[in-house]
Formats: C-alpha cells, structure tokens, sequence
C-alpha cells in the first residue's frame, strides 16, 4: 500500500470534512498530483504564475471545457483550503464553458436505443435513468430498498452535492423492475457488480451507451446523461412545469433546468405568434 504524503493526506482530510464525494476527491487529487507532476515539484512551492502556464499547458492539448474547470476548482480548493491562501482562489481563472445545446433524442430513438441494449441488468439501469432523470452515478448507486412501489417514488440519496430526493416511479418502469427482480433476483444493490457487496461500474453503463447507439443506428452522441437531458425535454414539452422538473433533476438554480426549453420542439410549436393575433391581408388593396 503507498503511504500517503502529508500534503495529500491534509488534502484529502479537508474534503472528507466539508463532505466532497468520493468521486470529486479523486478528481481534485488526480488533478493536483498532474499539476505537481508537470513541474516536478510539490504542489505547494507551486504558484500562481505556475497555475497559469499549467491552464496554457491543458488548452494547448485539447482538453475539454468541462475537464479544465474541474482541474481550476482542484486548485482552487488546494490553495485556498489546503494551503490557506485565501487571496489565490479568486485569481484562478475558469474557462468560460461554450453555451451549446444539450443532444435529446426523440421518443422513438429511446426506445429504438433502450431495445438495442442486450444485457438485462445494464437494459433495466439505464431505462431506470430515463424513466426518473437519473445521473449515471445515482443509477448505479440505487439499492433495492430505495424502490417505494407504495407510495410511487424512488428514493434518490446522496445525489451531486450530496443531497438527496424523490423522483416518480412510473407504472410501466415498476413493472419492468418487478420483471428484472425475479429474473435477476438482486439483494442489496438494485444494480450489483460482479460481486454482490458492489454495485454495477458506471464505465459498464457508458460502454453498453456507445454500443447501443451504434445497434440502434442513431447518429447523435449517447450517453447517460443524453437520456437526462430526453427525460426533462420530453416532460417539458408534455406540459410539465419547469419548477417541478427543477425539483426531478435535482437543479439548484432554475436556469440549469431553463436550458431545456431551448431544445423543446413542442413547446416551440405550441407558442402562438402575434401575428396570429392579427387580421392581416396578404393581398395588398388594388
């Protein structure tokens, strides 16, 4: 076992106490330990200046936007909890994210995707992530007993930021469920691993995506959260109101859940112009 630095374990204690789940803690001590290792030196007689040609370093390969911040909120953290150098935080530039469209796919790519899928268990996850705008993460961490079949409602806990809520659980997605269970007989775990006492690897669910995707001869990029995204148009455009979504999807601000009303065909299609309010003659008088 490699004896963890003092740095690293201070670090790492500084998460743990304000809570960041394990998935961010690797993700801030796997960027910190890059930025180290780029210059050959302790993270801490690293500084600003090092920061930024690190930033330079990173765009210069490519990296993607969403990839770059969370390598800035590494730092910031590091420098500003870690070391206690409160001033440097603010100084660490995050890059500004290209305000693209989220991809949905239609209700007959779903099924068409869904159906392309030939394992049971991974079939069954990622309908459950559609059927109730499930994370990839908070689908495999579902457990059996977080399916309330009485009162119409999957318990989602510990969900991004730690917080945990209620989304619906369909009719047709508990009967799908109640098929799976007796076919697959899970105990602890709705979606278990190769062990029992384990759930299912997320990486099981984002290849089973890109196969599906190909079988299904759908020529947009799937992922999980492709079927996030599909969840929360296609409620939205079934009359939903956003807050409610807001609620399902676990947002914290309305503008994230906002973003969908973009991409929302229907209610595109239903919104009245002016013009129709208006009693115009495309003939001009002779």
């Amino acid at each position: 076992m490699v004896e963890l630095s003092p740095l690293r374990r201070r670090m790492i204690e500084d998460m743990t106490i304000r809570n960041l789940s394990p998935a961010t803690q690797r993700s801030y001590v796997h960027a910190v330990a890059k930025f180290s290792r780029y210059f050959g030196r302790s993270p801490d007689r690293l500084g600003l200046e090092d920061v930024r040609a690190f930033q330079v370093h990173l765009v210069s390969t490519g990296i993607s936007w969403p990839a770059l911040n969370q390598t800035v909120c590494a730092l910031r953290f590091f420098y500003g909890v870690t070391l206690g150098h409160a001033e440097i935080p603010e100084r660490i530039a995050y890059a500004r994210l290209p305000r693209t469209l989220p991809v949905v796919l239609s209700a007959d790519e779903v099924v068409r995707f869904l159906e392309a899928v030939p394992s049971l268990k991974t079939r069954t996850a990622l309908t459950t992530a559609y059927a109730a705008g499930l994370r990839a993460s908070e689908t495999v961490d579902l457990k059996v007993g977080d399916i309330d079949s009485e009162r119409g409602v999957i318990r989602v806990e510990h969900g991004k930021g730690g917080k945990d809520r209620t989304v619906m659980l369909s009719a047709q997605l508990l009967r799908i469920l109640r098929i799976y269970w007796r076919l697959a007989k899970p105990q602890d775990w709705l979606f278990p691993g190769r062990g029992a006492d384990r759930h299912i690897d997320v990486q099981v669910l984002y290849s089973a995506c890109r196969s599906a995707r190909v079988a299904a001869g759908i020529d947009k990029r799937v992922t999980v959260h492709t079927l996030r995204h599909s969840f929360a148009t296609h409620l939205l455009e079934n009359g939903t109101d956003i807050r409610i979504i807001q609620v399902l999807l676990g947002h914290n601000n309305l503008s994230s859940t906002a973003r969908y009303t973009r991409v929302s065909n229907g209610l595109i299609r239903r919104t009245t112009s002016p013009l129709d309010r208006l009693n115009v003659e495309v003939v001009p008088p002779g």
